[in-house]
């Protein structure tokens, strides 16, 4: 099955590169291109894609049309595609709803393989900037480590895998259940780690069980 991007960048002659890299192999289809916020949120709503792809600092700010886009649900997953490094971009696109950050200088090939996982469900960020989240997540122990506490077993084992990068699809082929399953866990656990997404949610089950 093709997956059905809306791409947004303001820079032309990257952002037409950027369509023939991605369509290149036939995986995947850009059935909208904007170079705004605005833009972005349009072509959304239009297409229903199954991924909105955004660059960070066109106008009227990527992270802006991110949340958006995510809040109204107009497309299935969001994903930044920028150069920025910064922590406070990151966590502001997480927090924004996308659940992937890829950077500028990803090769063409890598990129079709993000998106490919992110069209499964996947989340993406790279260890580097991982770690950078990290750091800024960094908080006393207990309060996260009662909060795990709370998860059942079944729980326990969906986290576990979303932390190895599974998608949705693949955990429920690992634990014999269904697809719908997995995803009324993940919202169980979402809601007691209070984490606004499965990138964070990854990341606080690294944080908590790289000891073991």
């Amino acid at each position: 099955m093709t997956t059905r991007i809306i791409l947004a960048d303001d820079h032309p002659i990257f952002r037409n590169g950027l369509v023939y890299s991605i369509e290149e192999t036939g995986d995947f289809q850009v059935v909208g291109v904007g170079e705004s916020a605005d833009d972005a949120v349009r072509l959304a709503e239009k297409h229903r894609p199954d991924i909105a792809l955004l660059d960070l600092s066109m106008p009227g700010g990527g992270i802006s049309a991110a949340a958006r886009i995510a809040e109204a649900g107009y497309a299935t997953y969001v994903a930044m595609l920028t150069v920025s490094e910064d922590d406070a971009d990151i966590t502001a696109a997480l927090g924004a709803g996308a659940t992937a950050y890829i950077l500028k200088g990803i090769s063409a090939d890598e990129l079709r393989r993000v998106l490919g996982r992110v069209a499964k469900g996947e989340a993406h960020i790279t260890p580097a900037l991982a770690a950078q989240v990290l750091a800024l997540m960094h908080a006393p122990k207990a309060p996260r480590q009662t909060a795990l506490e709370t998860l059942r077993k079944r729980e326990e084992e969906v986290l576990r895998r979303v932390a190895r990068g599974l998608s949705n699809r693949e955990i429920a082929d690992e634990l014999s259940l269904q697809e719908k399953t997995v995803k009324h866990y993940m919202t169980e656990i979402l809601t007691k780690l209070h984490a606004r997404n499965r990138v964070e949610a990854a990341i606080i089950a690294h944080e908590a069980w790289r000891e073991e």
